[in-house]
């Protein structure tokens, strides 16, 4: 959840700092006071539009920092239109910032309603209301899969090459297979150095190793200075270091006259062919030249022969596995319109409830004789089903129901937005699981164009989705604002010539002011602060 919003340098806004909590936080202000730039920061920390006239005059850039209970989210943009972005002060890209506020922050207003019309949106908020057909569509989603795999490898299979192809690959797989590569060609460079220079080997090996460990070695040197470290000792303490740091070396000498002795001994330099490795070695470099461009070694040779013996086997039998893979996908086909046929009867028994419920939270937002339903339309085989979920809307009774996107006007949408946001928040509150997202919603002037009665039950639909989140509402009724469990007021004046918007929290005598100023305007009556006691009271 949002808990802190810093804007810098904003369009008028030079800083404000605003602080957020659970539950509905309502923010009121005169038109024009910055209501909606404080909603625009909001979304261009999240990844909006990144804008050089959003920058403050006079200022080199603009900044915003939101802090979502200690992950802090931070963007600039300056006065030439350059914009950056942070989270918890590492760098990210733009559709990475988008995507960390897709997840904390549910926008809705003018623009952000816009998205009930989309299909997408309507499939998915429909589906988030049911776990059986959740269900449904994790069983539909596996079946697809599997079948739109199978179509693949058979799309892939009938575009292979032909015979040209074949004869190439045919051609390949004998020249390696000829080659017998093995795990001993592995070190062949290293056996082709030893034997084309053992004798020096040998004899360079033999005389490290007596100069190491024979009768006159260093090792021997050290042995015979053991008494005269320990006589040294008895009137110098730190000799003993010096004895024992001898005595390591002395093992440590002998131990490398023994390795060096080992190694020289397992080249078996004497039983090599050198005119058969340098055969072999001119063989090998041939084929990782042509296979590998020089790179990578004998096993990589091995990988890429059998990958080609693989490719090969698949297109001498390509019209037996073409015949196979048609089989499968048959029975996948199958197997993916039935259980197709089951989510889309699970979807209809839960788009009849949702029905319901939207339709009894629109009686109450002032639409008693609005229908609002939800159509299931056939359609080929999808990632998401076998239907077109579509958003039905009927305003006045008599009219055909037509698809929500083709005739609802702004504020119907808004609040068939409203009304579907409650309803699937209850009915995922009613199921075995918590809703899909349990962040913060917000919602700017969603109760535009209406009033009296239905802007009470604006503010009370508000608080009930608040109550298992958080939602921040902006608004101008005081019959909607008077149910924010916290009131924040955006005021604008003229300091030093220059125009300054910020904002803070009203509660008690001051919080009565403003639900007053919003009845009556700047002269309120002692009827209208009345009025707006009783509305908080109501409220309460």
């Amino acid at each position: 959840m949002l808990s802190r919003l810093t804007v810098k340098n904003f369009a008028i806004v030079e800083k404000v700092d605003a602080t957020f909590a659970p539950g509905l936080t309502v923010i009121t202000g005169e038109t024009g006071a910055g209501k909606s730039v404080l909603l625009g920061a909001l979304e261009f920390v999240l990844g909006g539009r990144a804008d050089a006239a959003s920058v403050r005059d006079g200022a080199k850039e603009a900044e915003v920092e939101a802090d979502f209970c200690g992950t802090l989210v931070r963007r600039t943009v300056t006065a030439r239109g350059r914009s950056r972005a942070w989270i918890d002060d590492e760098s990210v890209t733009l559709p990475e910032l988008r995507d960390f506020g897709c997840r904390m922050v549910d926008f809705h207003g003018p623009t952000a309603n816009q998205k009930i019309m989309e299909e997408s949106f309507q499939r998915e908020a429909l589906d988030a209301c049911s776990e059986s057909v959740i269900t449904a569509r994790q069983t539909y989603g596996k079946a697809y899969t599997a079948m739109r795999g199978l179509e693949t490898s058979l799309a892939e299979l009938a575009a292979d090459g032909g015979e040209g192809e074949l004869d190439m690959l045919r051609y390949q797989v004998e020249e390696l297979d000829r080659a017998g590569l093995s795990e001993a060609d592995e070190t062949i460079a290293e056996r082709h150095a030893a034997a084309a220079h053992a004798e020096e080997i040998v004899e360079g090996a033999n005389a490290i190793t007596e100069a190491l460990g024979g009768d006159d070695s260093a090792a021997e040197m050290l042995i015979r200075l053991g008494p005269v470290f320990r006589a040294v000792a008895r009137h110098l303490p730190a000799a003993e270091e010096w004895a024992a740091e001898a005595e390591n070396l002395t093992v440590r000498i002998q131990e490398l006259s023994r390795t060096v002795a080992d190694v020289v001994s397992k080249l078996d330099v004497a039983g090599e062919n050198f005119e058969e490795l340098d055969r072999r070695l001119t063989l090998i470099s041939g084929l990782k030249r042509k296979y590998l461009k020089g790179a990578g070694g004998v096993n990589a040779l091995r990988e890429i022969l059998e990958a080609k013996r693989t490719r090969l086997d698949a297109l001498e039998h390509r019209a037996e596995r073409m015949e196979e893979l048609r089989g499968l996908i048959a029975a996948a086909a199958a197997e993916t319109r039935a259980a197709g046929a089951e989510l889309t009867a699970r979807r209809h028994a839960a788009a009849e409830r949702i029905s319901k419920a939207v339709n009894r939270e629109l009686a109450d937002l002032g639409f008693p004789r609005a229908k609002f339903s939800i159509a299931l339309e056939p359609a080929e085989p999808e990632a998401h089903g076998m239907d077109r979920v579509v958003y039905m809307f009927e305003p006045n009774p008599g009219e055909a129901a037509r698809p929500l996107a083709a005739i609802a006007s702004s504020g119907e949408i808004a609040r068939v937005m409203l009304a579907l946001k409650v309803s699937v928040n209850a009915a995922t509150a009613g199921g075995r699981r918590a809703p899909e997202k349990r962040g913060t919603m917000v919602f700017d002037e969603i109760d535009a164009n209406i009033g009296g009665e239905v802007g009470r039950i604006v503010g009370e639909k508000l608080r009930a989705v608040a109550e298992r989140g958080q939602v921040i509402a902006i608004t101008h009724l005081p019959q909607s604002a008077v149910y924010g469990e916290r009131h924040l007021v955006v005021t604008k004046a003229v300091y030093g010539g220059r125009t300054r918007a910020k904002i803070s929290e009203v509660e008690g005598e001051d919080r009565v002011s403003e639900i007053a100023r919003m009845l009556g305007g700047e002269k309120s009556t002692g009827v209208v602060r009345r009025h707006a006691e009783e509305l908080l009271e109501i409220s309460r």
